[in-house]
């Protein structure tokens, strides 16, 4: 049993798994959060199915490169009419350090949350020693994931 990628601290059976095997996320939070971890572990199916046809994009390859490290929900207001959004910021290693901040927009039809769009800002960090590490760990870059 290992912790869900998603940083709720429940394993990931009794977390993103459930939909990952089908179960509708009853949220937009929890499917940003499942979607993050499918990015995170390559299920590149979950992530077509759940993005919205309007918006989905016609391939979407598995990237082993990237290495998602951690989520942090900044903001999940109530979603009305139908309608939500996700304030998220996900730290990944390629080839060195970078942030994707975004606030992605979904939208309920037919039972389900789709991801609809977002509008994403990436940045490459530039990390002293002695700050913290960006896996979430807590503990010092120079003592976890600087080389």
């Amino acid at each position: 049993m290992t912790s869900c990628p998603c940083g709720s601290d429940a394993v990931y059976q009794a977390c993103c798994h459930v939909y990952h095997q089908g179960t509708p996320a009853p949220t937009p939070e929890a499917l940003m959060r499942s979607r993050y971890t499918a990015f995170a572990l390559d299920l590149v199916d979950y992530l077509r199915a759940t993005w919205h046809p309007s918006t989905r994009p016609q391939t979407l390859a598995p990237d082993p490169s990237t290495q998602w490290k951690r989520l942090s929900i900044e903001n999940a207001p109530k979603p009305e009419g139908g309608r939500g959004t996700v304030h998220f910021t996900a730290y990944f290693f390629e080839g060195g350090w970078h942030a994707l901040e975004e606030v992605s927009r979904f939208v309920f039809e037919a039972g389900r949350w789709y991801y609809l769009d977002g509008e994403p800002r990436l940045a490459r960090l530039k990390l002293g020693r002695n700050e913290r590490c960006p896996c979430g760990s807590h503990r010092k870059f120079k003592a976890c994931c600087s080389g």
